[in-house]
């Protein structure tokens, strides 16, 4: 017996269909008008920077993805909907009488109203597909403006950019192509099953033909795009991570196995799945579906054997037992591809055999190798910038609401003719630290609106050399540049004030400048200045009602709207930190973790560092940037894995006006060049470059920390010798932090470190490297930031074995150990802890230097004395060449003495907080010349009496001390601590009568200790 479907319809009622659109029109309103409000507010700041280009680009590329998708997968689907709903059987014969049909409910209420199903459940697919599908424009423009790289890959000899630029696109495609055929097969298997086509009612149910029929050609179709990922999954061999996986030989590429069973199996299926998708087409004409079930079948039990089980077995029977054979020429492609796509090519590595110390003595070192190393000598940084916080913060920030960043920053320049680094620091404002009043809606956005000038200090110098005394000496020089002083640097009184910053990073940091013409400065301008007005170029004009309604809705602020302050000269400042600036005009950039500012023809610029980089290259290792990155200093500085990165762009933002200029460093770099052709004129070429800008370039922190992680394995060049991970290096830990985290590396002004080069002064970025899971040092690694070499990487390789009783170059660790545990230094911080104060040491970066022919490591000391308002001050300098003699001074020059045994010092070398005048290049006849005590560290003082009988009790009582703690002879600890305060007194009366000359213990001046 057979049912004929009922066609009646049944009516809304003209109120349902009002109410039903009136909410559909308020649905849309409430989703659709915040987006609107915020493409608006992005579309008037890409046209207050100039970049509305970027945003066109971006949007139309949106809408027509969000299009093609949407026509795609809805009109896909509606088709097959379509086609069920023709091919339905007239009549659906049911089991019997009195059986009743279980979806005869839902069928009637669909043949109610075959449009609304057919058009609704389209639509519905179609937009969620277009709200996936717009958010992968980035892969659509790299594939329409694919620029070749010139390397082909070693398998195919396709270029790389098929691999990186058009493969990506396929698989992209290709994945839209089987949802659409998947879900239009599962929504047809529906249809055919609702209107009658498909029957389960019997022994064995029933399939209509024209249901066959559609539904066998879905299928096919879905089987060919599978032989279709066939074909493409042997290119993405050549990104395979199977070693990596494993573990052991890590690396990336297609491997031994890979290449002779993974390839060859992928052509197998891909036959085996066109001979399926054949067999699907056939039930089209065919009434038997065991052939496209045989076919299913075939397939998969083919994928099993012959693309999972096979390459198991040639990789655990014939690989395995000789991988350093089977995997060489895959290792050889690892290494020559990771090198390219890091950059890995401009490295110079040079041979470096230090003068090092025998276990029967130090090495003498020859007066003239310390005269050739003035460039490096003349330049220590003794000042850390990662200490300095709250002292620039407690000695010029001036108010609550200013601040400093966490880690401040070292550049370069030249002042009164003389080239030196400096700690600098811009006096940002910081609007979370407003309290009380300063809170208030007026204040926060009308009144405090921008910071106040750059605070900078010479890198190699304190104003004064400290004491267990005095609480204001070892401090920075300061140098403030603000509007009304154009400080060192010549910086203008606009360029000066801050609007831009990073501490702007909040959404509710925008701020409102100008008001009705001829209104009075209402903006704070720093302590005892009048109040200032802003008059740049920077924000989005507030002077109608219309911005200021849109504003007001964006922000959710009704002062906008009624503020009387706000008038036709207004404007609002937002997306004010210089990174969110740069990544919203290149969102196609990743960049570095540290903006640094810089003065540039008179005004504040903040510089960052832009990356061009790449998710995946052809046998390239991949890279964890959160590991790579993470360091002492900045944890996790940067997140996900690439297989390609450049330093290709540099930009800046300008602290006063928000101007964004990017400027393309490596104008070879093929991936900025596509990112050029889809963003024309976004990018300067590099010779606009101004020389002024170019000279403040830096070595970007991030970029060199993964390829310093990189070459601790891809210095290697034997493939045999990589696999068995011999001569392999790797980061230290930093000693002078309680974390055990990686060293950070360190910018730094010093010769070029490569022996026979020119002895000029290069700015640079420097690293240790040690021996894998060994102490000593291994590497000294540095890349210049000089405008003539920039980028140049330098690895000073030092000797795997030694001869005789040498000793091997000491890591940080080391170092730092024994430094720490030397009578001098001790001698000098027990003093200082005996002074009455209670304080807190800190020990500075520890920097590793190659000076004359040897390594010189130096590192500063910082106390805090224990107080509300305390702060870190350079206390004392370390010093050790090689492994001799370890001089700790409060002065570079007196530690430096100590640790070159009384070599004559470069003339001209300045003593930190006293000046070049001061420096004597020889000692004088008589002087100390660091085998003895030299309380000042100056070269070229005879000491007093009274002081040296004071000294020597001190280094007799400090001796017995030690003697006493080893032998664990408690009252001879006892007696000797006594006899050590006694000492004391001794040497503060002694120095009382010699007020220039600073407190400071006999060994802590120079001590011979180690």
């Amino acid at each position: 017996m057979a049912n004929r479907p009922p066609t009646a319809t049944p009516q809304l009622s003209r109120r349902t269909k009002t109410l039903l659109i009136v909410g559909a029109v308020a649905l849309v309103v409430l989703l659709g008008g915040a987006r609107l409000v915020d493409v608006y507010v992005d579309w008037a700041w890409f046209g207050e920077v100039g970049f509305r280009g970027v945003f066109t680009t971006i949007l139309w590329t949106r809408v027509l993805q969000f299009a093609v998708a949407a026509v795609l997968m809805g009109g896909l689907l509606a088709l097959n909907l379509v086609i069920a709903y023709r091919v339905r059987p007239v009549f659906v014969p049911v089991a019997g009488a009195a059986s009743e049909d279980p979806v005869a409910r839902y069928r009637t209420v669909v043949l109610s109203r075959p449009r609304w199903f057919a058009i609704g459940i389209p639509a519905v697919v179609a937009l969620i597909a277009g709200l996936s599908a717009q958010a992968d424009w980035q892969t659509v423009q790299l594939f329409l403006h694919s620029t070749p790289f010139g390397v082909q890959d070693p398998v195919f000899g396709h270029d790389i950019s098929f691999y990186v630029f058009q493969l990506p696109f396929y698989r992209w495609l290709l994945s839209w192509l089987f949802v659409a055929i998947a879900v239009s097969f599962i929504a047809a298997l529906i249809a055919h099953y609702l209107f009658g086509g498909i029957r389960l009612a019997g022994r064995s149910g029933a399939v209509a033909p024209a249901a066959r029929a559609h539904l066998a050609v879905l299928a096919g179709t879905f089987v060919l795009l599978k032989a279709v990922a066939y074909f493409f999954d042997r290119y993405e061999l050549l990104f395979s991570d199977r070693k990596a996986a494993e573990g052991g030989a890590n690396f990336f590429g297609a491997t031994y196995t890979d290449l002779n069973a993974a390839m060859p199996a992928k052509l197998i299926l891909l036959i085996i799945a066109v001979i399926c998708a054949a067999a699907f087409f056939s039930a089209v004409v065919l009434r038997n579906l065991q052939i496209p079930a045989i076919a299913l079948a075939l397939l998969v039990l083919s994928s099993v054997l012959v693309g999972a089980a096979w390459p198991a077995v040639l990789e655990q029977f014939s690989v395995r037992p000789n991988a350093i054979d089977r995997e060489a020429e895959s290792i050889s492609r690892n290494i020559a591809a990771t090198r390219q796509a890091f950059n890995l090519g401009n490295v110079t590595t040079v041979p470096y055999a230090p003068q090092v110390a025998t276990a029967a003595g130090n090495a003498a070192v020859p007066p003239q190798d310390v005269a050739n190393s003035q460039a490096t000598l003349n330049n220590i940084r003794i000042q850390d910038p990662s200490r300095l916080n709250r002292t620039f913060a407690v000695q010029q920030q001036l108010t609550n609401f200013y601040a400093f960043s966490p880690l401040l920053d070292i550049d370069r320049y030249n002042v009164g003719g003389q080239r030196q680094d400096f700690v600098l620091a811009a006096r940002e404002i910081n609007p979370d630290a407003l309290i009380g009043n300063q809170q208030d809606w007026i204040n926060r956005h009308l009144v405090y609106t921008h910071g106040q000038g750059l605070v900078s200090a010479p890198a190699d110098r304190v104003n004064v050399p400290s004491n267990a005394e005095a609480s204001q000496g070892g401090l920075p020089a300061f140098d403030v540049s603000d509007s009304s002083n154009p400080g060192p640097f010549g910086l203008s009184p606009d360029g000066a004030r801050i609007y831009y910053g990073e501490f702007l990073g909040s959404s509710d940091d925008y701020a409102i400048v100008g008001g009705n013409p001829g209104s009075t400065p209402r903006e704070f301008d720093g302590p005892g200045r009048p109040a200032s007005a802003y008059t740049g170029p920077g924000g989005v004009p507030l002077g109608n009602w219309a911005s200021r309604l849109v504003f007001a809705a964006a922000y959710g602020e009704r002062n906008i709207l009624f503020n009387g302050q706000i008038g036709s000269d207004s404007r609002i400042l937002y997306n004010r930190t210089p990174v969110e600036r740069v990544e919203k005009v290149a969102p196609w950039l990743r960049t570095d973790v540290d903006p640094y500012p810089a003065v540039v023809d008179g005004r504040l610029q903040w510089i960052i560092d832009g990356y061009t980089t790449l998710p995946r290259y052809p046998y390239a290792q991949q890279v964890d940037l959160g590991q790579a990155t993470d360091d002492s200093l900045r944890p996790a500085s940067a997140a996900g894995s690439v297989g390609y990165m450049r330093n290709s762009v540099k930009a800046t933002v300008d602290a006063y006006s928000g101007e964004v200029r990017l400027y393309a460093v490596d104008d070879q770099d093929p991936v900025l060049k596509t990112w050029m052709g889809v963003f024309p004129g976004v990018v300067q070429p590099s010779a606009d470059i101004p020389e002024s800008l170019r000279a403040h370039f830096r070595y970007p922190e991030d970029i060199f920390k993964v390829q310093r992680d990189l070459l601790t394995r891809y210095h290697v060049e034997n493939p045999r010798d990589f696999f068995s991970t011999q001569n392999f290096w790797t980061v230290p830990e930093d000693p002078t932090r309680e974390a055990n985290a990686a060293i950070p590396p360190y910018y730094l002004l010093a010769g070029d470190p490569r022996p026979g080069a020119a002895p000029d002064t290069q700015f640079q970025m420097t690293s240790t490297l040690l021996a894998l899971s060994r102490p000593n040092l291994s590497a000294y690694l540095s890349v210049s930031s000089e405008p003539e070499n920039y980028g140049q990487m330098t690895v000073l390789e030092l000797p795997a074995q030694l001869t005789g009783d040498q000793r091997g170059p000491q890591g940080p660790q080391q170092v730092q150990a024994e430094l720490l545990t030397s009578q001098s230094v001790n001698g000098g911080l027990f003093t200082l802890r005996q002074s009455g104060t209670p304080v807190q040491v800190q020990y500075g970066n520890l920097l590793t230097l190659p000076v004359a022919g040897g390594l010189l490591y130096v590192e500063p000391i910082y106390v805090e004395r224990n107080a509300q308002t305390s702060f870190p001050q350079l206390f004392g300098v370390i010093a050790r060449f090689n492994n001799g003699d370890i001089g700790y001074a409060p002065t570079l020059q007196g530690a430096l003495q100590a640790a070159f045994q009384g070599v004559p010092l470069p003339p001209g070398l300045s003593v930190p907080g006293l000046g070049p005048s001061q420096a004597s290049p020889t000692p004088a006849p008589g002087a100390n010349t660091g085998g003895g005590p030299l309380p000042t560290g100056q070269a070229g003082q005879t000491l007093s009496p009274q002081l040296s009988a004071a000294v020597t009790a001190m280094n007799d009582a400090l001796d017995r001390l030690s003697s006493a703690q080893a032998a664990r002879d408690f009252r001879g600890i006892g007696d000797a601590e006594a006899a050590l305060d006694a000492a004391i007194a001794q040497f503060r009366s002694a120095t009382g009568a010699a007020p220039a000359t600073p407190t400071t213990p006999a060994g802590a001046a120079a001590g011979t200790g180690g």
